[in-house]
């Protein structure tokens, strides 16, 4: 008995168990994954369907990632940098801080307890003191009144003041 072989058949295979028939399944979902790729790599273009064309494609686009990949990551490094020499300057920042807070609260207690007198500038004088018994009084100071109107008259003369003291101002 001989067989003839009917080599233009439309149905996609007579036995499936056939290693034909396994090739050739193989082959379409090899077809379909490129044509997904594609699909992925150039999304709205119409498909190709040169094997070559897509891988060469996908060989691009996935230089074009590595490379931006690695410039992401020279960028994060910088700016992990950056972040730790803004925290050591904010530490400083605080540190100098504090100090200046204690400062001002030293200074608040030293001119709390100074006494400052009620006319601003000059401090008052104290009271006369009482002379006591066989004892003279004493003026402790004159504060800051002029005192060249005691001098006596002979040295008093003032017609060479100008020349001898010239103004400061």
């Amino acid at each position: 008995m001989v067989v003839l072989l009917n080599r233009g058949r439309s149905d996609p295979c007579s036995r499936v168990g056939t290693k034909a028939c396994r090739e050739r399944l193989r082959r379409e979902k090899l077809n379909d994954r490129f044509t997904e790729l594609y699909a992925i790599l150039e999304p709205g273009r119409p498909v190709k369907t040169d094997k070559l064309a897509i891988l060469s494609d996908a060989i691009r686009v996935l230089n074009q990632l590595k490379t931006e990949s690695l410039e992401h990551k020279e960028m994060s490094e910088k700016l992990l940098e950056e972040i730790k020499t803004l925290k050591a300057e904010k530490n400083e920042l605080r540190e100098e801080k504090l100090v200046l807070k204690a400062d001002k609260e030293r200074m608040e207690l030293q001119l709390k307890t100074k006494s400052i007198s009620p006319t601003g500038f000059m401090q008052a004088h104290p009271p006369m003191y009482q002379a006591e018994a066989n004892k003279m009084p004493i003026f402790p100071s004159y504060g800051y009144v002029p005192m060249w109107q005691y001098l006596p008259p002979s040295t008093r003369d003032t017609s060479q003041d100008h020349e001898l003291r010239p103004p400061a101002a």
